[in-house]
């Protein structure tokens, strides 16, 4: 028997006003608004969306990938294949069960090496922050800072552990490390505390920068100097130049870096599956109390209590099919990356170089997912609907990676899932957009 509301029944109804403050803050509405923008016009080319390109997916990869990896852990197990379903199928151990593999992983492609028990596998790398702000915020004093404009992600993540975001100013090389000073000095002067440094040296999220080596070792500097931690949070550094500049934790000889990671992007994104390096000492009352990442530990069993080890398993097996190096795995990937980096640079050059719209610019990143278009007028989320309904393309206002609703004259282009054709009819459909809108606001 199927249940029928009956004239006398009512529903509850909650003040918004009564639930948590971040459920009012635009950054809750960014992602869903952005998707439904897609689904809302399926015929769009979508220079919005960051994701992975799909052309490389294979359903049977997952097949293979999990069986390598448990016959990978028969050997480890010495043929105790009882051991090896409980391992696959049971709840796991809430620290992952391919820590030892991702720090090898790490050793192979990044250069640094860690104890793998200093590795927390996560759902997605948004656990991993979540999980980092969670532990570091232990009153309404502690504070985050971030360079801004930033990932949509922190923002939310500091609003749910209820940790303000202190803004950073950008610069052309990744952040003003003067401004950073200024910020931490004006917050510990206004009560505060700020915790950690929040960047994406590697092709950052909106803006494509890479910082240089000299940038890291000077921010490092900074932030010992300061009495920071620094959050690194790296998706797309596999995807740039092999000869490119270390991460900030294999830089970092203080012990200051908690390393956040994704295989979103180099390993499949639908696995969600990502970690914490986080190797800090923690000291506790009667003396030793571990890494930061038991401390992580304890939050994450009680909230998501483990990473699915069937997803674990999927990562895994592709690991050790490419002697775990996911930079190795990637170089198709990296390539069509790159190239379509090229399209974008060479497309928006034909279409609006040599001043062919006045007040069109746009940034030169060396790799990574995206790149900023500057544009004559005001970008925002009136305007993105209007351009996907009039113009079929889609783009990402500027103002959702500064956490407001402020209309600004930038727009983020997203290159990474489209094909070569896709890319060419998107830019001819942009520049249609722009000029008209440039034109009115002339």
């Amino acid at each position: 028997m199927s249940y029928r509301p009956t004239e006398h029944t009512t529903t509850l109804r909650l003040d918004l006003g009564t639930l948590h403050d971040s459920l009012s803050s635009p950054v809750s509405a960014s992602m869903n608004f952005l998707n439904e923008v897609a689904q809302d016009y399926p015929d769009a080319v979508s220079f919005a969306a960051g994701r992975p390109f799909e052309g490389y997916f294979d359903v049977d990869d997952i097949h293979r990938y999990i069986d390598v990896y448990r016959r990978y852990l028969t050997e480890r197990f010495g043929g105790d294949e009882a051991k090896v379903r409980r391992t696959l199928l049971q709840y796991g151990r809430t620290k992952g069960i391919i820590h030892e593999l991702i720090a090898t992983h790490l050793e192979v492609d990044e250069g640094f090496v860690v104890d793998p028990e200093s590795v927390v596998v996560t759902v997605g790398c948004q656990e991993a922050l979540y999980l980092t702000l969670r532990a570091l915020r232990s009153g309404p004093q502690d504070a985050l800072v971030a360079v801004t404009p930033s990932y949509v992600g922190v923002h939310g993540a500091a609003q749910l552990v209820d940790m303000p975001l202190l803004p950073v100013a950008e610069s052309a090389t990744g952040i003003d490390l003067d401004d950073l000073a200024a910020v931490v000095r004006r917050a510990r002067e206004s009560g505060l505390r700020p915790r950690a440094l929040y960047l994406v040296p590697d092709f950052a999220n909106p803006t494509g920068v890479r910082m240089s080596r000299e940038d890291r070792l000077r921010t490092l500097e900074a932030a010992s100097e300061l009495g920071l931690l620094v959050l690194e949070d790296n998706p797309y550094g596999l995807f740039g130049d092999p000869a490119g500049p270390p991460t900030m934790k294999a830089l970092d000889t203080e012990g200051r870096v908690v390393y956040l990671g994704s295989f979103a992007k180099t390993g499949l994104p639908g696995a969600r599956v990502g970690y914490a390096v986080a190797d800090q000492h923690v000291t506790g009352p009667d003396g030793g109390a571990g890494v930061l990442a038991d401390q992580l530990a304890k939050i994450k069993s009680m909230t998501t209590v483990n990473t699915s080890p069937i997803a674990q398993a999927v990562i895994g097996g592709k690991l050790l099919e490419h002697g775990h190096s996911l930079r190795a795995a990637n170089e198709r990937e990296r390539e069509t990356y790159l190239g379509n980096l090229r399209l974008m640079q060479d497309g928006l050059a034909a279409r609006f170089g040599a001043g062919q719209v006045p007040g069109v610019s746009w940034n030169s990143p060396e790799g990574g997912f995206f790149l900023l278009l500057a544009v004559p007028f005001a970008t925002s989320d009136e305007l993105l609907e209007r351009s996907a309904r009039e113009h079929h393309v889609l783009w990402t206002p500027l103002h959702h990676f500064y956490a407001d609703s402020e209309p600004r004259s930038v727009m983020r282009l997203s290159f990474s899932h489209l094909l070569p054709e896709e890319i060419e009819e998107g830019l001819d459909r942009l520049a249609g957009f722009v000029r008209k809108q440039a034109q009115g606001a002339a």
